[in-house]
């Protein structure tokens, strides 16, 4: 006989959760007990105002899917924090804690590794190992304002992994997210980056969730944006902004084009000016703004950022252009900063600290 699996409570509704306490043959009421303690990262041992009898079938029946601290990195600069986050099953994923006037926006991940392949990227190194619950996103959320003692209000969907490359659970984890018996976050302070999986920006575009949708162009060509991110090669750039127009004319929301400026690559004034006019022929009056990224150094690739000249010169030339643009806010400069390098150095200090095998 094989062992029954554990619930992941987390990832479940409220009502979905007062179904599974029945089963236990528990009173419906000790579903807002159990939330109240999990939204605060405690494990159920210690939900102190639950029977014990309860609280030791919770740890043997249901999983518990809050993840670990397992390394941090704080800026001396601007006090980024930056976390890697132990999993249950022992794989490690990234969040990124930053403090702007408004209060606090927490970067997580959404899948372990990615399978999108972006040259200039870290996180897809190695590949994607799996994608992530529900549960884990939640996660990422809760043990951050745990370890920091600070309310997160906006959240950012641009960690490690691709977000509507784990779809289904990425929708649910929206809509707990947003749940008011769990974080109580409003879907218009989530924002949702992708690589451009034109089927599910369609599918995105029908939930009714008002999330802002973050589209990571880095090129104004085909052949120049296939070269650097090979999903291009799949949906190429005339498709993917007929599927931006379908969700902006569905939800009404703008949607914000990111732009990693890579040295020599995409950063020149023609670069802009071409940038400009694809977006113009394949957008119409579509409202759009412009994210300019200055590139984080990854060490295994060969790419190196834009200087601050060059992205000057390209957000004049695009606001020439009737583009708005602005360049980020470059926080966490003095850490493992870009997706996937905490990660991926801790791995190699592990792999290298273990001990050789003697079979081998």
């Amino acid at each position: 006989m094989t062992a029954q699996a554990k619930t992941d409570l987390l990832s479940l509704f409220p009502e979905e959760a007062r179904a599974k306490l029945t089963e236990m043959g528990e009173p419906t009421y000790r579903e807002q007990q159990i939330f109240s303690w999990l939204m605060k990262g405690k494990t159920y041992a210690e939900m102190k105002n639950l029977p014990l009898s309860l609280r030791e079938k919770l740890t043997e029946t249901c999983e518990w899917r809050i993840p670990t601290v397992q390394a941090k990195q704080v800026s001396q600069t601007d006090n980024t924090a930056k976390y890697l986050f132990r999993l249950a099953d022992g794989a490690c994923v990234e969040s990124v804690l930053m403090q702007y006037e408004y209060g606090y926006s927490l970067c997580i991940s959404s899948q372990v590794g990615c399978r999108m392949g972006c040259r200039f990227c870290a996180s897809t190194l190695g590949g994607k190992e799996r994608d992530l619950l529900p549960s884990e996103m939640l996660g990422q959320i809760i043990a951050a304002q745990a370890e920091a003692g600070v309310k997160v209000s906006h959240v950012v969907m641009m960690g490690i992994g691709e977000p509507l490359d784990n779809y289904e659970h990425v929708i649910r984890f929206l809509r707990l997210a947003a749940h008011p018996a769990r974080l109580g976050l409003s879907p218009r302070r989530i924002s949702l980056s992708t690589c451009g999986i034109v089927p599910r920006i369609l599918d995105l575009a029908e939930e009714e969730l008002p999330v802002t949708l973050s589209v990571s162009l880095h090129a104004a060509s085909d052949e120049a944006r296939s070269a650097i991110m090979p999903v291009n090669r799949t949906y190429p750039i005339g498709e993917l902004l007929a599927a931006c127009r379908r969700f902006f004319e569905r939800t009404g929301r703008r949607i914000s084009f990111e732009y990693t400026l890579l040295s020599g690559v995409n950063d020149s004034e023609q670069d802009a000016a071409a940038l400009a006019s694809t977006l113009r022929v394949g957008l119409g009056n579509m409202p759009v703004h412009v994210n300019l990224i200055r590139l984080n150094q990854v060490r295994e690739r060969q790419y190196v950022g834009a200087s601050t000249a060059a992205a000057a010169r390209f957000i004049a030339v695009l606001g020439k252009s009737g583009i708005t643009a602005t360049l980020r806010r470059r926080l966490g400069a003095d850490i493992d900063a870009a997706c996937g390098q905490l990660r991926r150095r801790v791995a190699s200090a592990a792999e290298d600290a273990a001990p050789a095998d003697p079979s081998c």
